[in-house]
């Protein structure tokens, strides 16, 4: 098995000392030494993750962004809004409205914009940036800036105010929206311009994961809001050139040593901050990743769990034995459940592997005519050599009506069978993954929004719920809590992840394909005219 990442791991990014990332960067730039530069050898104007930024606006009605403070997120926005507004209608112009928590931030931002306009738009008049009263309510105004384009369309920059975006229509920038009075009003606002076809761009480092703000990224991460949504923190943006971009602009020389000794003196400075500033880990958090009414509450009685142990001396039993043991295990334990599942659903399963302390889980899911997870049975394997792990898999996944999709761990002791398992059933439906942070902070939100929408099913198993509830949160990601010092488990969260990876398996998009044979179809249409239809091959294709 593999574990889910230590709270010391979901942390580490901060404690990541001088030393430790010049050697960092030293390794990256020996495997990747070339730089992203223009065909006459300069810098290229946006850093990889600022372009990221524009591609993704362009073609997400809303995008968010999660990120670490002065990496230039809001500088990149400055310009996309001014290719935004200064096109023309058909190809794709609009107005901007920028909307900061306070006034400075608007000042800036259309400075930030006047100067992109110098740089982009020579050939079109700008006026220069102008102050002007902003009627936000009827008879009520407050100061903002503005750039008019030849265009006709204009950057817009003022504080928040809900109300500001009421009958208007362009492109939204809200930055720094954790920190803004009423983010859900100022959203309601602006999503009501996608209707004649504006654009939502949400920029914010984090505030607590009570904010309104978190709670939309969850809801991004989980499935219930269909946003663009990026991630930038700042050895993202350290390992895109940030500093060397700072070099660059200070007309100093860029070295890994002043690097390294440049983000050590940022994180000491933000302290104990830093991983909320910094490292896009909301604070206050460490809560239960699932409660135990809502872990109880999606339980069904009736769905088995079938464990497998076998004494240590089976490893050395001679392989013709082994496999007849395990084979005689699977036609009376398995194959009566397989035969019952319906032939209709789409199945899929998640594998997690251990060998000696660790259980190795084999969980299936199978989706719903109603979009609903539903578990069929679970199998975990305790002692059980490698090779008959992978015997249990095949046999499972051989019988799966519409086998659709596995995921399986691929770290540490788990990459042999998961290679396996690409092998046994190819690339287009099968993963091996490597688990890290990023993973589970993508994948397991989806989980946990399954449970709170009601759409999963699960076995009523004291053990299986004892690994759920053992997980714990820190920033939106899932971690077991590491054993104190002598303690000895029989399970350590062990289930956990295999619910996770089978889950993963049911997102992944993967076109099926079945045909029913000449002959079953003679058959069922004799006595009618099927001379054409007889020799035909029928397709039925489904997406899950």
């Amino acid at each position: 098995m593999t574990v889910l990442p230590s709270y010391e791991e979901i942390q580490s990014a901060r404690l990541i000392t001088e030393a430790e990332w010049k050697r960092h960067r030293l390794d990256s730039l020996a495997l990747a030494p070339e730089k992203l530069e223009t065909a006459g050898g300069m810098p290229a104007v946006l850093l990889p993750y600022q372009s990221q930024l524009l591609a993704t606006t362009a073609t997400n009605a809303v995008t968010v962004v999660e990120k670490s403070r002065r990496t230039g997120v809001t500088w990149a926005a400055g310009a996309d809004a001014v290719l935004t507004s200064a096109a023309e209608k058909s190809a794709g112009g609009m107005d901007t409205l920028y909307i900061g928590y306070n006034l400075d931030m608007a000042r800036e931002f259309i400075d930030t914009c006047a100067m992109w306009a110098r740089s982009f738009v020579k050939a079109v008049t700008v006026a220069g940036v102008e102050d002007f009263l902003f009627e936000s309510e009827p008879d009520k105004f407050i100061q903002a800036f503005r750039i008019r384009f030849a265009s006709g369309f204009e950057i817009v920059a003022l504080a928040s105010r809900p109300r500001s975006l009421r009958g208007r229509q362009g492109y939204v920038i809200i930055d720094e929206a954790a920190f803004h009075d009423d983010l859900d009003a100022v959203l309601q606002a602006a999503l009501a311009l996608l209707i004649w076809g504006g654009k939502v761009l949400i920029i914010s480092t984090h505030n607590g994961t009570d904010n309104p703000y978190n709670r939309l990224i969850l809801d991004i991460r989980g499935g219930r809001k269909p946003y663009a949504l990026l991630r930038i923190d700042f050895d993202d943006a350290l390992k895109q050139g940030l500093y060397e971009r700072v070099c660059l602009v200070k007309g100093e020389e860029w070295s890994v040593e002043k690097e390294a000794k440049w983000r050590s003196d940022i994180v000491a400075f933000y302290g104990e901050a830093a991983d909320e500033e910094l490292f896009c880990i909301p604070s206050e958090g460490g809560g239960a990743w699932l409660l135990a009414p809502l872990i109880e509450a999606r339980s069904r009685q009736g769905i088995p769990v079938l464990r497998l142990e076998r004494p240590e001396s089976f490893t050395y039993w001679p392989a013709h034995l082994r496999e007849a043991d395990i084979n005689d295990w699977c036609e009376r334990e398995l194959l009566p459940i397989l035969r019952t599942l319906d032939s209709h659903l789409g199945h899929f399963l998640g594998g997690d592997y251990g060998r000696v302390r660790d259980l190795s889980v084999l969980w299936p899911l199978a989706i719903s005519r109603t979009t609903r997870r539903i578990t069929p049975f679970v199998v975990e394997m305790r002692r059980i050599p490698f090779d008959q792990q992978k015997q249990v898999l095949k046999y499972i996944c051989d019988r799966l009506p519409r086998f659709s999709a596995s995921k399986h761990d691929a770290t540490g002791l788990g990459m042999s069978i998961a290679e396996y398992a690409v092998q046994q059933y190819g690339l287009e439906r099968t993963e091996a993954v490597a688990l890290n942070i990023p993973w589970y902070r993508d994948n397991a939100q989806p989980v946990k929004t399954a449970f709170e929408d009601d759409a999963i099913e699960i076995p009523a198993d004291s053990e299986i719920h004892s690994d759920l509830r053992l997980v714990k949160t820190k920033g939106g990601v899932p971690f077991i809590p590491a054993l104190k010092s002598g303690e000895q488990k029989n399970r350590h969260g062990d289930a956990a992840v295999a619910l996770m990876l089978a889950y993963a398996a049911t997102r992944a998009l993967v076109a099926l394909y079945d045909y029913e044979s000449a002959r079953t179809l003679r058959e069922s249409n004799r006595g009618e005219d099927t001379a054409d239809a007889a020799d035909m091959k029928l397709p039925q294709e489904g997406l899950y």
